[in-house]
């Protein structure tokens, strides 16, 4: 018995608007990350970190002007206080001095201007030497990630997929480098790691919708492969959504509520993981589909049925949207 035809959204239809859009940001990003340039934090380029505590009623501004009028470049001031009090007041500030005499002679003059004790301070520096160090392992690590995940996609579905999801992984990557360069945002090891993170949560989309393409289109030989894809879209979206915001919860809660630590980790993650979910669905699904379907069986089937939305009864054995 075969049951009524059931419609789905066709969202390949649409493709050329959602690559415009893709292709935009990606230009606007890059644009805006050669035209502003990074904001590599001391970690990557060496310089000092100086941690106040117990500050009590200095302002930030107060802050930056005794580093000023200290003799130091112009310091990237941080508050630390939680708002439980003026005994939980303080300031992280961050200057590009590598030496690490001339960094503890100039937080001495800071806190003696500011009349602050002589232990309310912590200093830590790092030189270029070991800054150059933590960038060469963040890249490693990168270069690694995307190797294993190009192996892994490619051992458990095909190199196809694999270098899709690699080439959404790059266009989530731009956008966000983009996003912190226009927003003069620290790049410091907490967003590495929440890039690393977002790359598993793309990942994690990305092959979702594979392997339901895959499923789908072993399934049947009566339409088109951007038919299949477009059907996969459609009964992967709800879950894609759920998964998505139930993600941005406690993300949301960190970038808010949280320490400069970890909102550094929560403002990556919160458009790293939309942003991952839309390229999964819109940008790679479409560029894997259109790859695909230049296959002879497929542009055979591409030919016979066509393009855009197909009509799937339960012989096809596809499954209900959901």
């Amino acid at each position: 018995m075969v049951r009524p035809f059931k419609k789905d959204i066709n969202f390949l239809k649409n493709r050329r608007i959602f690559f415009t859009i893709s292709l935009i940001l990606v230009v606007a990003a890059i644009t805006v990350f050669i035209i502003r340039g990074p904001n590599l934090g001391i970690e990557f380029v060496g310089g000092t970190s100086i941690n106040f505590t117990n500050t009590g009623a200095i302002t930030t501004e107060e802050m930056r002007s005794a580093f000023t009028d200290a003799g130091s470049d112009p310091p990237i001031v941080q508050t630390t206080s939680s708002g439980a009090g003026e005994g939980d007041s303080g300031f992280v500030v961050r200057t590009s001095e590598t030496d690490s005499v001339a960094a503890s002679a100039l937080a001495d003059e800071v806190a003696l201007a500011l009349e602050l004790e002589s232990d309310s301070f912590q200093v830590m520096t790092i030189g270029p030497s070991y800054g150059l160090e933590i960038a060469k392992n963040s890249a490693i690590a990168f270069l690694i990630a995307i190797g294993l995940i190009i192996a892994f996609v490619a051992i458990r579905f095909e190199y196809k997929m694999g270098l899709v999801a690699i080439l959404g992984l790059v266009h989530v990557m731009i956008i966000i480098l983009g996003i912190y360069a226009a927003t003069g945002r620290e790049i410091n090891p907490n967003v590495v790691a929440a890039l690393l993170t977002i790359m598993g949560y793309s990942l994690y989309d990305t092959v979702v919708v594979f392997h339901r393409i895959k499923d789908n289109s072993d399934a049947t030989n009566r339409h088109s492969f951007m038919t299949v894809a477009n059907h996969s879209i459609n009964q992967v979206l709800m879950r894609s959504i759920n998964t998505t915001t139930t993600s941005l919860v406690p993300i949301l809660a960190m970038l808010f509520f949280g320490g400069e630590t970890l909102k550094d980790f929560a403002f990556a993650m919160a458009f790293g993981v939309v942003l991952g979910a839309c390229t999964s669905l819109f940008i790679s699904t479409p560029i894997y589909a259109l790859w695909k379907q230049r296959e002879a069986k497929h542009k055979k089937l591409y030919e016979k049925y066509g393009d855009g939305i197909g009509e799937f009864t339960v012989a096809d054995n596809l499954g209900e949207s959901r």
